[in-house]
Parts: structure tokens; C-alpha cells; sequence
């Protein structure tokens, strides 16, 4: 029997055309609500949706025979990914099938500023004809300054470099020879606020890139710079944009994307030099067929081969290999993210050894997951599928090294990345009980299995450290659950990773950092 397939959102009829290609059975119910999805979704192999449709706790109950969720598109917040998980359920997403078309429309709206034309076009169909009046600006020679440098960054660049116009980028994770191989100079915040006449912003809106245009950020930019913003609403501070357009010091801002959606009210509307649109980003009819026939494609892959592409919830590996890949997968995952959080300038190369038993597993599969867990903490769009491509995006170098036995544990794996500033490395294995644990960082021995929240000091090895940061936990109801220490010999460096029972707060993370002896000190996370 051939797999059945249900679309539930409007998608390009190019779908059903890879569906009826490939002899997968599809019916087309646009438009139901939770309830009707609920009594009818345990009867299909497959669910392709675009954002519409919400894949709840509730509907991955009712779906017995699911298999796959494929989202035509980048995000999947209407996807209970932990439920679909849970339940075996694959999630698929496009990541790449829109990218032009949003670089496009940012590129649309910057010129859009420079010559005011939606509000030009209103005067002008109202009977007046104020020529004077929107005196506008030329893009050539100008400086475009990109916040986040990926894929739609990198495309957006492209386009303003053929505009003659002078690019620069900030982006954490841009290698400087990716940055010279696209024509952009690689800078700081800071040099490109103070630099940029426009400012795009391209970046995933995680912890670190949260409200990064803010009062302080708009106050570093020249007078008269122009803001467009394609990417998330959540990156600018909505009422620090309106205090510095209103004050001159912003000339104009063009938004596609805003902190709540949709934008029915908002406070940024009305004011000369704001242009303002639906979420338009991926609104072309090249882009949805794009996303529609890559989601048909790798959902009719996965049901009638079991391929796996672009994956939320999964690695690239067989039926055969994953229970006892899966203690393996989630180590890797962990050592990424620990580098990741921990990695705050560009990031160059990343370096995975393996040794041992580890050695003579599907290395590629664990590659990605340690790459996906890298790149995770800022890019956060990011799976074990897409993460090798992002990372050749951004001409992180790779390197991988497998050996025989050796050591102390016999087998285990070290990651190291390669910033410009420094190297750092952070080595684990698993145990007996198939569970994960660190076994060294920065060459210096330890044994720490990761939980939820953590706090990762460094600090010279000096009598007192303990006692300290024992008695400000106590003064500020701070509860360890463990605590693991480990120095490279008595008086030098020591290190410490501590999982606590709730996430330290910025408070404590900064009397943490006022301690005595202490270098550094880091809050981080593990699922």
C-alpha cells in the first residue's frame, strides 16, 4: 500500500505533483481546525504543512500512523518537536527555499527608504506633487552594514556589492577568509553601528541576539542611518527605534517583522520614514514553490526509502544503527553546545577527534550532531542535516581524526574549536550506564556528567575559591545538585562545572565573576 499523505496548508500545486511523480496517495483539506485535524491525522503516513496548521502535543497523540511532519519553510514553532519526537515522528523543514526572495525584499525596502517612495507614492496619487518634499538619498558609495552573515546575509550582501556600495558584516560565526572569498569586511558591533548608513539585519533571534538594536546600539549609530529588519521582530528594541526616529537621530526604518504577530497595532506605525509590511520576507511565488516541492521531495524520500533530510528531531543514520548511536549522537550534541556557549568571536575551524570503539561508529552522523550543537547557541535554525552546509557557509574549516585505542577510557571523542582569539577543547565518552559525560576541558581532567543548568568557572587554584562561591549560593539560595573540579597541577589553572538546580540569574552570575581568584564564568544549558 503506498503511503498516504495529508496537506493541510495552502501549498504550490507543484507539491502534488512530486507526490503523484513519486506514487505517494495524498489528500488535499485546507483550512481545518484542531479538532478535525485531531480525528483525521492518525489515518496518514505524513503531514505537510507552512504555518498554519499547529502541530500540538494533542494532534501527535491522535497520529498513530505518523511518520513524518514536513514544514514548507524555516521555522517550526508550530511544531511540538519534543511531542513528535517522542512519538518517532520525524520534522522536516526547508531552510534554504526561501533565502533569495528574503534578501530580495530587504534589499527592496532599503531602496525603498532611500527615496521614500511609499510615502511619495501617497502624496502623489492624493493630487499633491511635493517634489521638495522627499528629497531622497543615493545607495552608491554607501556603507551597508549586515548583522549576521549567513545564507540570507551573505545573498543580501551580494546585492548591495552590485549596487557599488561598501559592505560590512558582523557576524560571530563569519570566517575572515568566507568574508573576503564574499566581498564583505568582517567587523565588530560596534565598528559597524558606528559605521553602517544602513543597517540590515539577517541573524536568528536567539538569547545572544535578543533586543541586539537597542537604546545603547541606536545611540553608537551615525545620525541619519536607515534600519531594515527582515529577519526576526525580537532583534530591536521596538520603542528605542521610535524614541531615535523621532528624534531625528534614525532616519528612516523599513520592518517586515515585529516583536508581536501579527502587527495589527503598533507603536512604530505612522511615523515619517517608517515602512512597514505583513511578514513579506518569503512572500514570492518563486519561494513557496521552492519550499513546497523540497518538502515533497524529502517527505517522499523518507516514506518510500527511510532518507532522512534536513531534520529537526533526528540524525542522518540508519533503523540499524541508532539505539546504539543514540548515546553516542547526544555527546557529541553536548560538546558542541558546551564549545558553542562558550565560543563569543569568530570561529575558524573545528577540530573532532575520535578514538577507540567511537572510532568504528558512523563518525558522519556524530560529526553533524557535534557541529549542529556548535552552531546551535547562535544560529539556532540549525540541525544535524543543515549543519555541515552552514557551517561550509561560513568557511568554518572541519577537521576529523579518528585513531585506535588510547587513554585512560579507551574511547572517547574531542572536539576543539578554533576562534580568533584562542583554542579550546573539551573531550567525553559514555559510560557503562549509556550515559554521556565530560572527561577533560582545555587539557585538564575531569569527570562531569552535563545537566540542565550549569555554571563553568575558571580560576586560579588558590585556597578560598570553594569556600566563596559555597557561601554566595548559600546567601543567594543558589542549590548545587553537583559539583566537579578539576587543575592542571596544584597552584596553576583550575576549572569547575557545577549543575545547579535552577538557572543562575545575572545577578548571581556576576557576583560570581566578582569572586577572588576567578577568570571567567559562564551559565550554560543542556537539554
Amino acid at each position: 500500500m503506498a503511503p498516504r499523505v495529508l496537506i493541510s496548508d495552502k501549498l504550490s500545486p507543484l507539491a502534488e505533483e512530486v507526490f503523484t511523480r513519486r506514487g505517494i496517495d495524498f489528500d488535499v483539506k485546507v483550512g481545518l481546525d484542531k479538532t478535525e485535524l485531531a480525528k483525521i491525522v492518525g489515518g496518514y503516513d505524513g503531514l505537510a504543512i507552512r504555518s498554519a496548521t499547529k502541530v500540538t502535543e494533542k494532534i501527535v497523540e491522535q497520529a498513530d500512523n505518523l511518520k513524518v511532519v514536513a514544514r514548507a519553510g524555516i521555522g517550526v514553532d508550530n511544531i511540538d518537536i519534543a511531542a513528535a519526537t517522542a512519538r518517532g515522528v520525524i520534522v522536516m523543514n526547508t531552510p534554504h527555499g526561501n533565502s533569495i526572495t528574503t534578501a530580495e525584499h530587504a534589499i527592496s525596502l532599503m531602496l525603498a527608504l532611500a527615496r521614500q517612495i511609499p510615502a511619495a507614492d501617497v502624496s502623489t496619487q492624493l493630487g499633491k506633487w511635493e517634489k521638495s518634499a522627499f528629497m531622497g538619498v543615493e545607495v552608491t558609495g554607501k556603507t551597508f552594514g549586515i548583522v549576521g552573515c549567513g545564507n540570507i546575509g551573505s545573498i543580501a550582501a551580494d546585492r548591495a556589492l552590485g549596487l557599488h556600495m561598501k559592505v560590512i558584516a558582523y557576524d560571530p560565526f563569519l570566517a575572515p577568509e568566507r568574508a573576503v572569498e564574499i566581498g564583505v569586511e568582517k567587523v565588530e558591533l560596534d565598528g559597524l553601528l558606528a559605521r553602517a548608513d544602513f543597517i540590515s539585519l539577517h541573524t536568528p533571534l536567539t538569547d545572544k541576539t535578543r533586543d541586539i538594536i537597542d537604546a545603547k546600539a541606536l545611540a553608537k549609530t551615525k545620525k541619519g542611518v536607515r534600519i531594515i529588519n527582515c529577519a526576526r521582530g525580537g532583534l530591536i528594541v521596538e520603542e528605542a527605534l521610535k524614541v531615535a526616529l523621532e528624534t531625528g537621530h534614525v532616519a528612516g526604518a523599513a520592518l517586515d517583522v515585529f516583536a508581536e504577530e501579527p502587527a495589527t497595532e503598533n507603536g512604530l506605525f505612522g511615523i515619517p520614514g517608517v515602512i512597514c509590511t505583513p511578514h513579506l520576507g518569503a512572500a514570492t511565488t518563486e519561494a513557496q514553490e521552492n519550499v513546497a516541492v523540497q518538502a515533497a521531495e524529502q517527505m517522499s524520500d523518507y516514506l518510500l526509502t527511510g532518507a532522512i533530510s534536513n531534520a529537526i528531531n533526528f540524525p542522518s543514520i540508519s533503523a540499524e544503527e541508532a539505539p546504539r548511536l543514540k548515546p553516542f549522537v547526544k555527546l557529541a550534541e553536548q560538546l558542541g553546545s558546551f564549545a558553542g556557549q562558550l565560543t563569543e568571536t569568530g570561529l575558524k575551524g573545528i577540530r573532532i577527534e575520535y578514538a577507540g570503539e567511537i572510532a568504528e561508529m558512523n563518525t558522519r552522523a556524530l560529526t553533524s550532531a557535534a557541529l549542529a550543537g556548535v552552531l546551535r547557541p547562535i544560529l539556532q535554525d540549525v540541525n544535524m542535516v543543515s549543519a555541515s552546509a552552514m557551517a561550509k557557509d561560513r568557511g568554518i574549516a572541519l577537521e576529523e581524526v579518528t585513531r585506535g585505542q588510547e587513554g585512560a577510557y579507551g574511547s572517547y571523542m574531542r572536539l576543539s574549536v578554533v576562534t580568533e582569539r584562542q583554542d579550546r577543547s573539551v573531550a567525553g565518552t559514555v559510560f557503562s550506564d549509556g550515559k554521556p559525560r565530560i572527561i577533560q576541558v582545555k587539557g585538564i581532567d575531569m569527570e562531569a556528567e552535563l545537566g540542565s543548568n550549569m555554571l563553568y568557572t575558571t580560576n586560579a587554584d588558590k585556597p578560598g575559591y570553594i569556600g566563596a562561591i559555597g557561601t554566595l549560593f548559600g546567601e543567594n539560595r543558589v542549590n548545587v545538585a553537583t559539583f566537579n573540579l578539576g587543575r592542571d597541577k596544584p597552584g596553576g589553572n583550575a576549572i569547575a562545572l557545577i549543575e545547579l538546580d535552577q538557572p543562575i540569574t545575572d545577578k548571581v552570575l556576576g557576583k560570581v565573576r566578582d569572586l577572588q581568584h576567578v577568570v571567567q564564568a559562564h551559565r550554560l544549558s543542556f537539554s
